[in-house]
């Protein structure tokens, strides 16, 4: 009940279908070709801006309300996906939300969360609303409802809709992995001999691609050209290697004992150390990559070379870095930004820092130059805070023992689950309550340090050679906290923007409003309201209220 439009990909045949009937196909045919030169990865990428066409002159008709809705061409569809057709219901799917704000399309919620906030979009379960007879019903129960009505009405029917497919080897390199077949003209394709594996690449000193659009390989006769294995005449190599991406599905297991000869991993050794703890990578590897390197470690188990079902423990993913004017960073748009640059003039420290306080771990943020000065700035108030470190002295007064084991049980938390910014923020408001003091603990000072090794290694062991330690500081053993003291009071802070309760969020009591404002502000939630406006004031009411005016 909530679908306004429906979005067809560019492969459809809907479109030929009805080339006759689309009276804008001249403009829609472009668009189409534009669309053949992306990759998947391009197409579905959640950071791309949305583009798409509207099919004039024809129209679909929801079913369930007999409603006539407009129809569109998006490359974010794929035909491979499903039926390469979506109903789009832009207040409960953030890729339709986003392609409905871009073309003014109606955006129509009919699911409203049970406990949570209502926003512009909110893509969980919930009640449904706007719904018809599906109105009250939780969404796990009205899914079950209208599929049980469309089935009735002949109207559809259940399905599993898989996003595993056929994976083309199409970009070709040396450096791939060769595929050990032999082509010969009497027996066909033959596999090479098992004690012939593996089969290794030839030693070369040129590599680039042939003109023809095949591998590299196929200029090296000598490798090429050899007996087949089974009748004896002449015969041809397989000359297409594997992508990158073969090798990466399972070289996790590879490096629990790289330098074997005789297998390719020693039994002790994968139930050792298997599955892999944390798997970390980009947004853009979570379908593809992830897909295919459980399908060839379940191939691997079923053979009996491995001894878990699943590769990972847990997997997450970063955020993408944006350009300042919140696009994706390309050559194209000129908005890349140099890490050597920003080294050269700030340092490596300063760079690293800011990456991990930029925003929370695994959200999209914006680069900003401004930020990267702030970071700078926090580093030289650490060195300079040297000044004030007292050899002899051996703690402080009760009010900063208190914030250092604070300090010490969020940071060890944090570190565990990947939430860096706040992390850092809590190092700076600890330096702040420092820095008031009359003198530094020499214990504090050195606590302070190894708390901040792990974020800015450089000047972290610097400080600490300079405070007379001979080891590294990296070899140094993680502060411990005393749970009372580290027990702290939190609040609820309720979050408006422009009067209109727009998020919430749990902090700890006494922190600074500016600490605050800076945690707000990268909120997701609020950033939907916030991006590209003026903020002319944010209202605080201590402990309970956050009212950003825009």
């Amino acid at each position: 009940f909530g679908c306004s439009y429906l979005v067809v990909s560019p492969e459809h045949n809907l479109i030929t279908n009805y080339k006759s009937e689309i009276q804008n196909y001249n403009h829609v045919e472009k668009y189409i070709n534009k669309a053949k030169n992306k990759s998947d990865l391009d197409r579905t990428d959640l950071a791309k801006e949305k583009t798409g066409v509207e099919l004039k002159g024809i129209k679909a008709i929801n079913p369930v309300n007999n409603e006539e809705i407009s129809i569109w061409i998006a490359d974010y569809v794929l035909a491979s996906y499903g039926t390469g057709a979506i109903m789009a219901v832009p207040a409960h799917d953030e890729r339709d939300f986003e392609f409905a704000k871009k073309f003014n399309l109606e955006i129509k919620p009919v699911v409203i969360p049970e406990k949570l906030v209502k926003g512009d979009i909110y893509v969980g379960h919930g009640i449904n609303i706007n719904s018809d007879f599906l109105n009250t019903l939780k969404t796990i129960e009205a899914k079950k409802k209208i599929i049980k009505w469309l089935e009735k009405n002949n109207l559809g029917e259940k399905a599993i809709n898989y996003k595993l497919r056929d994976w083309v080897f199409s970009r070709q390199h040396y450096w791939g992995e060769p595929i050990p077949i032999i082509k010969c003209e009497k027996c066909g394709n033959v596999a090479i001999k098992e004690k012939d594996l593996p089969l290794e690449l030839p030693a070369v000193k040129n590599y680039q691609p042939s003109k023809t659009g095949e591998s590299p390989l196929a200029k090296i006769d000598r490798w090429v050209n050899i007996k087949c294995p089974k009748c004896g005449n002449k015969a041809k190599r397989e000359t297409d290697t594997m992508p990158n991406w073969a090798g990466s599905s399972w070289y996790y297991l590879r490096y629990l004992d790289p330098k074997n000869n005789n297998k390719f991993v020693d039994e002790k050794k994968i139930r050792y150390w298997m599955p892999v703890d944390l798997y970390n990578g980009g947004m853009e590897h979570t379908t593809l990559h992830l897909l295919y390197s459980r399908f060839w470690h379940k191939f691997l188990f079923d053979l009996g070379f491995v001894n878990t079902t699943e590769p990972y423990k847990a997997r997450r993913s970063q955020g993408m870095i944006l350009a300042e004017d919140g696009q994706k960073m390309s050559k194209s748009r000129g908005n890349v930004v140099s890490p050597d640059d920003i080294i050269k003039k700030y340092g490596a420290d300063t760079l690293r820092l800011y990456e991990m306080f930029i925003g929370p771990y695994d959200e999209a943020i914006p680069w900003k130059i401004s930020g990267i000065i702030g970071i700078k700035r926090f580093l030289q108030k650490i060195w300079q805070a040297r000044e004030k470190v007292n050899q002899k002295q051996s703690n402080g007064g009760q009010k900063i023992e208190k914030l250092f084991h604070q300090t010490i049980k969020k940071i060890t938390e944090d570190i565990e689950n990947l939430k860096f910014n706040t992390a850092i923020s809590k190092l700076m408001i600890l330096l702040n309550e420092m820095e008031k003091e009359k003198s530094i603990s020499i214990i504090h000072y050195s606590k302070f340090l190894i708390l901040l090794s792990p974020f800015a290694p450089h000047i972290a062991e610097e400080l600490w050679k300079l405070s007379g330690n001979k080891k590294s500081i990296h070899l140094a053993k993680w502060p411990e906290y005393n749970k009372e003291l580290a027990k702290q009071e939190n609040a609820v802070l309720i979050i408006q923007v422009n009067g209109k309760v727009r998020d919430k969020i749990e902090i700890e009591s006494g922190i600074a409003e500016k600490e605050i404002k800076d945690i707000i502000l990268n909120r997701k939630k609020i950033k939907k309201y916030t991006e590209n406006k003026q903020i002319k004031k944010i209202i605080f009411i201590k402990g309970k209220l956050a009212n950003i005016v825009i």
